[in-house]
């Protein structure tokens, strides 16, 4: 028979884990939010509402509202103080291809994915006033509520109210923030902004009604020097921003063992939301997107993941607040 002191350091032994498999079975789980800047290409929207089929992520797209104005129809959109039809990145290519976005757009959403605001002609507004960010989502409202007609087509039922209520988040263009911005969002009604950058992944911080999201900085490269968990930093860093596609498979393998290490840090530890966030570009031959599938045919898909938007990320974790999530908007 074992001794006594042996039997009950035993049993304290297997109560400590029992609890620590009780602990484990009860964690949250972890959130990562993949965001899409822009959302121009049709051939990459196409893509990346594959990718979510294949593997039940949802995704926000960050949408450039001058992406539903043909050349034709520019002027309807002016900038602050920018003369009229001007954009930093252009303009749909025609109505019939502002159309086919469009129909993206709405299929998107009525699958779980979250259409947000970027603005509208990604120009840098961090010395914008308070009225100029105004015009700014004034005219986002207009041109998203209008697009249909404006491109001679018919709005499916429901645009009215998605065009009036769909539109909870924003991210500013260039990630430049400046002092009039956090007014303006509050004015506006968004339910969150995700223009921020932080050393590493952290909660969203409250801002009153608005839920304030970063962008972490993750280590990356031989190095491990930290940069932002975003496919244009990548680029910068990794060719200057020059496109070198004939390096196409280093970076994409660069970028994705970035990706995973920072996944896997917040996975076996406090499992703070992952964020990273990409473009309708294909840089380096397309390496940042090549990346983002292969982690999220290998992340996304476990039991315990949940690759969602940031409006169901918020919902999910502010259950309190859905009623003024579902009716907040820019």
């Amino acid at each position: 028979m074992l001794p006594r002191s042996r039997v009950l350091a035993a049993s304290f032994a297997a109560l400590l884990s029992g609890a620590g498999l009780c602990a484990a079975e009860t964690r949250g789980p972890q959130y990562v939010l993949i965001s899409f800047d822009g959302a121009n290409s049709i051939a990459l929207w196409d893509r990346s509402l594959k990718l979510a089929d294949a593997t039940g992520a949802r995704f926000t797209y960050f949408l450039s509202c001058v992406y539903l104005l043909s050349p034709e129809d520019r002027t309807l959109y002016r900038g602050p103080g920018k003369a009229a039809g001007r954009s930093n990145v252009g303009f749909a290519a025609s109505r019939e291809d502002a159309t086919q976005r469009l129909a993206r757009i709405w299929a998107a959403s009525q699958t779980g994915h979250e259409i947000a605001s970027h603005g509208c002609g990604h120009f840098d507004g961090k010395d914008w006033s308070k009225a100029d960010w105004r015009t700014e989502f004034g005219q986002f409202s207009t041109v998203f509520r209008k697009a249909w007609e404006i491109n001679g087509a018919t709005a499916p039922a429901g645009w009215a109210d998605f065009a009036a209520h769909g539109v909870k988040g924003f991210r500013v263009p260039y990630l430049s923030t400046g002092s009039a911005l956090d007014g303006a969002l509050k004015e506006a009604g968004f339910a969150y902004d995700a223009s921020g950058v932080s050393r590493g992944p952290q909660p969203p911080v409250e801002a009153g009604a608005r839920a304030e999201f970063a962008l972490p900085m993750i280590p990356e490269g031989p190095s491990a020097r930290r940069i932002i968990a975003m496919d244009y930093n990548l680029f910068v860093r990794h060719s200057g921003g020059i496109d070198r596609p004939s390096q196409a498979d280093e970076f994409a393998e660069r970028s994705y063992q970035a990706f995973a290490a920072a996944f896997r840090s917040e996975y076996d530890g406090a499992r703070v939301p992952l964020q990273m966030g990409f473009h309708f570009t294909l840089m380096n031959g397309g390496a940042y997107w090549t990346a983002l599938e292969r982690f999220a045919a290998e992340f996304c898909v476990k039991p315990d993941v949940r690759c969602v938007s940031y409006g169901d990320y918020l919902r999910e974790r502010r259950p309190g607040d859905a009623a003024a999530i579902a009716a907040a908007g820019g």
